[in-house]
């Protein structure tokens, strides 16, 4: 079954600058957002205290909640860990929350409800110091990616090519985070590591275009490079939307059946899928395009050997 024409002609480059408008806006909000709202950290950046309970029937977390909201935890998260008796418990640092006690004092609330402690099977603490740390290197990590991504693309094509995958990969990261921002959604360890994956993901898909477009530059010499760069789009076309449609089926299951944990590192890999995949057709190759790439900035050069016309040196 073909679900998608064999050969497009969609003028993408065409199209380039009511892109830019639109990356524009996104990027505008996101980091309007970011100046404003901020991100609203996970514990894991903020501080506080995380507890895996172990129950040996169902639980609704929505009755643990409200125990600890009376008991002087508002802030408190509550969220199934796996299963409907596996509950995940994180009281962010506060100031009546700021000490490693905190630990003892859920167990004492809810061994005093109707609910029942269960089993601890797990307690961690986090210092805001430490959650500072984590913090800073968890961004040391995605500008080492970046940079990383600029020498391994400048080493594989050129220069041009390198700073335009840098600029659509920090297109990708900005907007996502904006997003995470604007909504307000926690921003935890697994979504910076999803980050990171956004880049893996949207440079693949980078990588593929750039690929097609170099063959396209040495096989199709008499094109404009406008025309080439829309062709080569066209041509992996089929192959960019149905990747990005099989991860989004898998992420979408990730995101329904991994429990409340999994939630916000689906999410982001999705809001990352769908980010990535326009701006490996509508940001990374325009990019290049208005960083002035040609035909010659790929072609290798062949240089011919000393007497090579000479028919004194040809030997049958």
């Amino acid at each position: 079954m073909q679900l998608f024409k064999s050969q497009t002609t969609i003028d993408f480059i065409g199209k380039r600058f009511i892109a830019l408008v639109f990356s524009i806006v996104m990027l505008v909000v996101g980091i309007y957002s970011l100046s404003t709202k901020g991100l609203n950290y996970g514990i894991d950046f903020s501080g506080g205290t995380k507890m895996e309970l172990l129950y040996s029937n169902d639980v609704d977390v929505t009755d643990v909640r409200s125990v600890l909201q009376q008991g002087g935890f508002p802030e408190a998260v509550v969220q199934y860990f796996g299963s409907n008796q596996d509950v995940l418990i994180r009281v962010p640092l506060t100031a009546g929350t700021s000490d490693e006690n905190v630990s003892t004092r859920v167990v004492d609330l809810l061994q005093g409800s109707a609910i029942g402690v269960g089993t601890v099977q797990s307690v961690e603490f986090v210092g805001p110091t430490f959650g500072k740390e984590l913090f800073e290197k968890g961004i040391l990590a995605l500008v080492y990616a970046l940079i990383g991504v600029m020498i391994y693309v400048a080493f594989r094509f050129e220069w041009k090519f390198s700073l335009g995958s840098v600029i659509a990969l920090a297109h990708d990261v900005v907007i996502t985070v904006g997003l995470f921002s604007l909504i307000q959604l926690e921003f935890t360890m697994p979504v910076l590591a999803a980050l990171l994956a956004v880049i893996g993901y949207s440079l693949n898909d980078t990588i593929v275009v750039f690929d097609r477009i170099r063959e396209n530059f040495r096989r199709l010499r008499d094109v404009d490079t406008i025309e080439t760069m829309n062709v080569s789009i066209n041509q992996t076309l089929t192959r960019t939307i149905l990747t990005s449609l099989t991860t989004l089926l898998v992420l979408g299951a990730l995101y329904v059946y991994g429990g409340e944990a999994l939630q916000g590192f689906a999410i982001t890999l999705i809001i990352g899928v769908v980010v990535g995949t326009y701006s490996s057709i509508f940001v990374a190759s325009p990019a290049v395009l208005q960083l002035g790439a040609k035909a010659e900035d790929l072609m290798v050069e062949i240089v011919e050997k000393e007497g090579v016309d000479d028919p004194t040196m040809y030997t049958p």
